[in-house]
């Protein structure tokens, strides 16, 4: 795995669409960590799903309700929650919002889907 340029200009990124109502960008990474920046339309949803990353998302903007192993709260711009390795979690947007995502180790999955060819535009 390659890593990010020391310097990321967010504008200069393309938007990967992730579900309805729901875009993120890849920002920072290496192979050890990665940022994910998730916007969200009202009711986008981020399904319930896990993984063997380690995961803390801040809530940049709007209100989310948040599922983390069967726990589910509402959280508001400024909070944030943490997501051991393999917990099951997802988030359901309240309203028009924004998250601020860091995994680690960064997720190889995320890279390879904004490699596909429809992505670069190629397809």
């Amino acid at each position: 795995m390659s890593s990010s340029s020391s310097f990321v200009r967010s504008a200069e990124l393309e938007w990967d669409t992730v579900g309805d109502g729901v875009r993120r960008k890849i920002l920072g990474y290496g192979p050890d960590l990665m940022l994910v920046h998730v916007e969200f339309h009202k009711g986008g949803i981020g399904a319930l799903h896990h993984h063997p990353h380690r995961q803390v998302t801040f809530v940049a903007r709007g209100s989310f309700e948040a599922t983390v192993d069967e726990v589910t709260t509402i959280l508001e711009t400024g909070d944030c929650f943490f997501v051991a390795a393999n917990l099951v979690h997802g988030v359901v947007a309240l309203e028009d919002g924004m998250l601020i995502d860091v995994f680690t180790p960064a997720r190889e999955d995320f890279l390879a889907a904004a490699r596909t060819p429809a992505r670069q535009g190629l397809a």
